[in-house]
């Protein structure tokens, strides 16, 4: 089988960046797009043209727009672990798996997202006591007046 056949149950193959966008943005809207991906591109002042420029400078951006499109606009299954890797366009996708409709997504019902386990050795992980100002050894008093016992 030529590597050509494999990809071409994808339904990226073939596709571009601008014709991606045109089909969400007009079967979705901004709005919907910025909530359910948290890109911000969609979010500030959102435009074709700066969109189509950020996901070409972006990698991690674009690979989350073609999951977006291929798991949620065209209803694919999720893929299989050996395929979550690698991106999105280079996925081998069976013949037996074909598009359906597109999930209906709704304003103000997104998932949240989870968020990643701390990891060890970061800034914050334990607490620090601070050293407190002022403080006070024990078994000496400081004078009343500061200036008292200073010379003249």
């Amino acid at each position: 089988m030529s590597e050509q056949s494999i990809y071409e149950n994808n339904p990226l193959h073939g596709l571009k960046l601008e014709t991606l966008l045109e089909e969400l943005i007009s079967h979705y809207g901004w709005e919907i797009l910025a909530e359910y991906t948290r890109i911000n591109c969609f979010k500030n002042n959102p435009s074709m043209e700066s969109s189509v420029k950020f996901f070409k400078k972006t990698e991690w951006a674009r690979e989350k727009i073609e999951r977006f499109y291929l798991y949620e606009f065209k209803n694919l299954p999720k893929a299989p672990d050996d395929q979550f890797e690698i991106p999105p366009r280079d996925r081998i996708i069976p013949a037996h798996q074909k598009p359906r409709s597109p999930k209906v997504l709704i304003a103000g019902q997104a998932p949240v997202p989870r968020l990643a386990p701390k990891e060890k050795g970061r800034f914050n992980d334990k607490k620090k006591p601070h050293k407190q100002r002022n403080k006070v050894d024990k078994g000496h008093t400081p004078p009343k007046n500061p200036w008292e016992n200073s010379p003249q």
